[in-house]
């Protein structure tokens, strides 16, 4: 397995749009620098679903990573989302990013195609070797309509450069298998939890962190419950997952991330709204956000307008 050791709170951006719904470039280069300096994230992962990457064309794919890889500066590592459920859009968009010199990629398995696990192996299989970057398997059956078996992972978790998994199955005796089993075999391979809410359990069944996009709200505090866990530190660890439990779950309101960019904006850091076929937070929505935000003391009540 190709060396790699990004551990902690991975946070995939939101893409901030302007009035006129284009990619804005001096606010996507502000979200960095926030995420990296003020919610401390351990990696940095553009155009992901949580960026809208349904919604953009190619050209703004491309030139979201770009900027994000330019900002970043090497500050922290940047794994681009280059994702599909067309394998050759897959890896054309793979190629594109490991030109612009990330440090990985990640992966969702296809949607809506609803292939065979031997579709799904052979898919990443054809990334992986069409590229010499690191990958991530990204599972989110919810979102994609299968689910990547456990025999799937490990079957994938053999070949060189796949070396980890953001999993989102919500299925916990899933991921206790795929870590339990990844480490008999000796390998380094990297459990990420994908499901923002049990952060904290993946932890202590051996996750190396968490893709957060709360992580844009609460990085410090998911950043902080993973070293605490790490330090073997639990009861300390289990005291943030509680605190900040209902502003996870408000968070995740209304489909994502139109909850976070909500938030984004309420805390001073514009990101514009959601593209169609996303809308705006409803009424209901923002005030269930805004009581767990002010319960919180991420945002001031008179701020949440």
């Amino acid at each position: 397995m190709v060396d790699w050791n990004v551990k902690g709170c991975l946070i995939p951006l939101v893409t901030p749009f302007d009035e006129r719904d284009r990619v804005d470039e001096p606010a996507l280069r502000r979200l960095v620098n926030y995420l990296i300096e003020e919610q401390a994230a351990d990696a940095l992962i553009p155009c992901g679903t949580t960026g809208e990457s349904p919604t953009l064309s190619h050209e703004e794919h491309v030139k979201v990573i770009a900027i994000v890889q330019e900002e970043t500066a090497g500050r922290v590592p940047v794994i681009a989302g280059t994702g599909s459920n067309s394998t050759r859009e897959a890896i054309e968009m793979t190629t594109a990013a490991e030109k612009l010199g990330v440090n990985g990629c990640l992966h969702v398995s296809p949607y809506y195609n609803r292939p065979s696990q031997e579709g799904i192996y052979q898919h990443f299989k054809a990334i992986a070797e069409s590229t010499s970057l690191p990958i991530i398997l990204y599972n989110i059956p919810f979102r994609t309509g299968r689910n990547i078996e456990v025999e799937t992972v490990l079957r994938l978790a053999e070949l060189e450069n796949i070396v980890g998994i953001k999993e989102a199955s919500g299925d916990i005796l899933q991921v206790t298998s795929i870590i339990e089993e990844t480490r008999k075999k000796g390998g380094d391979f990297h459990v990420y939890c994908g499901e923002d809410a049990v952060t904290f359990l993946v932890l202590c069944l051996g996750g190396a962190g968490c893709v957060a996009a709360v992580g844009h709200v609460l990085g410090v505090e998911f950043g902080r419950m993973c070293r605490l866990v790490w330090e073997g530190k639990t009861e300390e660890a289990r005291e943030i997952h509680f605190r900040v439990l209902p502003l996870v779950r408000a968070l995740f309101c209304e489909p994502n991330p139109t909850a976070i960019k909500q938030a984004l904006n309420w805390m001073g850091i514009g990101v514009g709204g959601v593209r169609l076929p996303l809308s705006g937070i409803t009424e209901k929505g923002k005030e269930t956000l805004r009581r767990a935000m002010v319960e919180l003391g991420k945002a001031a009540a008179a701020s949440c307008v």
